[in-house]
């Protein structure tokens, strides 16, 4: 693989991290949204899967973040008659958000992001040093 490709590569990733990063921040930001109406159902925490995808275009799979999908876990419940969003028996549903978790989710992709930074550091730097010994 050439050093261009790789570079494409590590970019794909980048933008998939991001997508990734996007979808924690969604998640932190709802995180204690409840319904507006009595019993309903509160946010639900979204996840993001990736894939490897080929692209044609240039010849090689880069990384794809895929369609955020609901996370299926049980809400939490809180009983607190007195919220306009309690159900009859008084209690409450709130999000599946999980702060550590996401906090967790979100320092994973930052790690990544600068990982495939650093890749594609390195290979503008061996690009230049070949241009280098090229002239």
């Amino acid at each position: 693989m050439d050093l261009f490709k790789s570079m494409q590569v590590s970019a794909s990733a980048m933008q998939a991290q991001g997508e990734r990063m996007r979808v924690v921040s969604e998640n932190l930001a709802n995180a204690d949204s409840v319904s507006k109406e009595p019993g309903g159902d509160p946010y639900r925490r979204k996840m993001l899967t990736f894939r490897n995808e080929l692209d044609r275009s240039l010849g090689l799979r880069v990384v794809k973040a895929g369609k955020p999908a609901a996370d299926k876990s049980d809400f939490t419940l809180s009983y607190d008659p007195s919220h306009p969003a309690a159900d009859a028996n008084g209690y409450v549903k709130r999000p599946n958000v999980r702060p550590i978790i996401e906090l967790a989710d979100m320092r994973e992709a930052q790690r990544s992001y600068e990982a495939n930074l650093s890749a594609i550091d390195i290979a503008k730097s061996m690009v230049s040093r070949i241009i280098e010994l090229l002239r």
